[in-house]
């Protein structure tokens, strides 16, 4: 390969300037979602019970099976901003955890959170399944599509409240773990930018100056002899 054509040092590598907790944007949109599902389940447990004879049947399945219909559709909302800020969060707290599965102050967190992957890439195919139902009634008749948007929907919303359930379980403690990733690196940063002062301080007062180079001064030369007239 010619020296013209061999790639630089920096191709196909990550930039330098890319931030390894850039992650860390997500976490205030993952706490309202977490709290979000919660705040729905909260409701519907108020008054759930109330809905129902003592043997725990509906006393009106139309009122019942409203109320769940709005709880699963709260909780679904909330449930698409952690498929779409979850996985970066997830991947740079796996990245960062160390030794923190073992022992420390997140240990509990981080095995709360096993399995939460797996829920949010069953959550995905959820999504994905009913982008795909949509897609399908794109090109159905005007006053079809509306009727059937809300079946799907609905659907949806059943099928994903185990999703939905489990990241209001999990999600708070995704985020617990970030947080405190997010305050030891800002405890860290201060301390590591000290110890690379130092490093260069020292290193500037150990390496010896440059000797000034010695300048040859020519000697003067003598003049030449003036010659004789004749």
């Amino acid at each position: 390969m010619s020296a013209s054509s061999t790639p630089s040092s920096g191709d196909n590598q990550p930039s330098q300037a890319t931030d390894p907790l850039a992650w860390l944007r997500h976490l205030p949109a993952l706490a309202s979602a977490a709290a979000g599902i919660n705040e729905a389940c909260d409701a519907w447990d108020a008054v759930s019970d109330s809905l129902c004879d003592a043997d725990g049947w509906p006393l009106d399945d139309k009122v019942y099976g409203d109320g769940k219909v709005k709880r699963d559709a709260e909780a679904w909302k909330h449930a698409e901003v952690f498929l779409d800020h979850g996985p970066e969060v997830l991947a740079g707290v796996r990245a960062a955890d160390g030794p923190d599965y073992v022992e420390g102050p997140i240990s509990d967190d981080l095995r709360r959170i096993r399995g939460i992957d797996t829920i949010l890439f069953r959550a995905q195919e959820l999504r994905h399944e009913w982008d795909g139902v949509m897609a399908l009634m794109d090109g159905s008749q005007p006053s079809v599509p509306h009727l059937y948007q809300e079946r799907a929907e609905e659907h949806r919303n059943t099928e994903g409240w185990h999703y939905s359930h489990e990241l209001g379980s999990k999600g708070p403690a995704l985020v617990r773990v970030g947080e405190y990733l997010a305050h030891r690196a800002d405890t860290e940063r201060p301390a590591q930018t000290e110890r690379t002062r130092v490093a260069l301080t020292r290193s500037t007062h150990n390496t010896p100056a440059a000797s000034a180079p010695s300048l040859q001064v020519p000697s003067a030369s003598h003049p030449p002899t003036p010659g004789r007239s004749r």
